[in-house]
């Protein structure tokens, strides 16, 4: 039997097809594999992914499939001799998953929250599939996406020993700056969200109808057929992650929106903040508590809280401005915000883990 440092239970590693969670995953076990540790990646087999998957023979980990949890039993030898195992958010049938979990695991057991605002809100409702409270306190580590004060809130009301952020980040192999001619204004990369869409509108398509003579382009699967989409607005369904540095680069500025449970617990870098900012094309992101942790405002990046903040930062921001803005963010990620910086964190987090009495044990 093979034994590994890392297990991880997550929504997908092998389709970036409407989520964010590959990305994340593959940059930071790129990056932590590169540390000498050997990992596997468990993966709920799902039609959709299935039938877009851009990633089927990782170099940095194993990748298995289970189509059941009785499936997943299968892998509780592996499970139970591995350093340490990881759920993530929004794995199907999460809390079922959780419950095996925390039973067979002698390693380190943690629950990375890639979705944490969502999460906390969802549980407040008693509306979470993937995580209930009485789970919580059976993680050695809560790994979280939002930092700041949500991480006290995670241990005081619900009893994690460990509440730690451990933000998104980029690969910076892969995220770049190319020689690309710009070809659009603005671009936005995400996909469709409901609570995100107003923000859009007033941000992207707002200008996009005041300035005719410029492009935008909105990129992303899952778009209603019935938004109005201006005539200079270039809908792209989906572009896989190979292709995201290229499209940064088409981009004289990029647009950064967030989900408004994250914006109201703040201190959720999105990972296309990153990601634009690695690729050394300029942002403007929508407002929220704890960006300027990460960014310096006006300096580094630039905030746009309605049409006309937007509209001027495109007519009024000189080619020259726009360049040195786009380098500072992008020292700023390289220095900070790389997966490899990730993966050391979540190394330390284990080892500090390793030397507490288990969560499970005490839960």
């Amino acid at each position: 039997m093979k034994s590994f440092d890392l297990v991880v239970l997550g929504l997908s590693l092998s389709s970036s097809w409407g989520n964010g969670h590959a990305t994340t995953y593959r940059a930071l076990l790129k990056a932590y594999a590169a540390k000498g540790r050997r990992i596997l990646f468990l993966e709920r087999d799902q039609p959709w992914y299935a039938a877009n998957r851009d990633l089927h023979a990782p170099d940095f980990c194993e990748l298995a499939f289970y189509r059941s949890l009785d499936e997943l039993a299968g892998f509780r030898d592996v499970i139970a001799a591995a350093r340490a195992v990881m759920v993530g958010s929004y794995v199907p049938d999460g809390v079922d998953v959780s419950k095996f979990i925390q039973a067979a695991a002698r390693g380190v057991v943690a629950f990375y929250d890639i979705d944490t605002p969502v999460t906390l809100a969802r549980l407040e409702k008693n509306d979470c599939p993937y995580l209930t409270p009485e789970l919580i306190p059976g993680f050695d580590l809560y790994l979280s996406f939002t930092g700041g004060p949500t991480l006290g809130r995670i241990e005081r009301d619900y009893g994690a020993p460990a509440a730690r952020a451990l933000y998104c980040a980029v690969d910076p192999s892969a995220y770049r700056p190319l020689e690309v001619a710009p070809r659009f204004d603005l671009g936005y990369l995400g996909t469709y969200a409901e609570d995100r869409q107003p923000i859009l509108e007033e941000l992207l398509i707002e200008p996009a109808r005041r300035a005719p003579d410029m492009i935008f382009a909105v990129a992303g699967p899952l778009y209603p057929d019935n938004i109005a989409w201006p005539e200079n607005v270039l809908r792209i369904d989906h572009i896989p992650p190979e292709g995201h540095a290229a499209f940064y680069g088409e981009c004289r500025f990029t647009l950064n929106v967030t989900r408004q449970d994250m914006v109201r617990a703040g201190f959720s870098p999105s990972v296309r903040l990153f990601e634009a900012a690695a690729c050394g094309t300029p942002i403007i992101s929508d407002a929220w508590e704890g960006l300027e942790a990460l960014f310096a405002p006006g300096d580094e990046i630039l905030i746009g809280r309605g049409a006309d903040d937007v509209l001027h930062a495109l007519r009024d921001v000189s080619k020259p401005e726009r360049i040195a803005m786009a380098n500072r963010a992008r020292s700023r990620v390289l220095g900070a915000h790389t997966a490899a910086h990730r993966a050391n964190e979540l190394a330390q987090y284990i080892a500090a883990a390793e030397r507490q009495p288990a969560a499970a044990a005490l839960a």
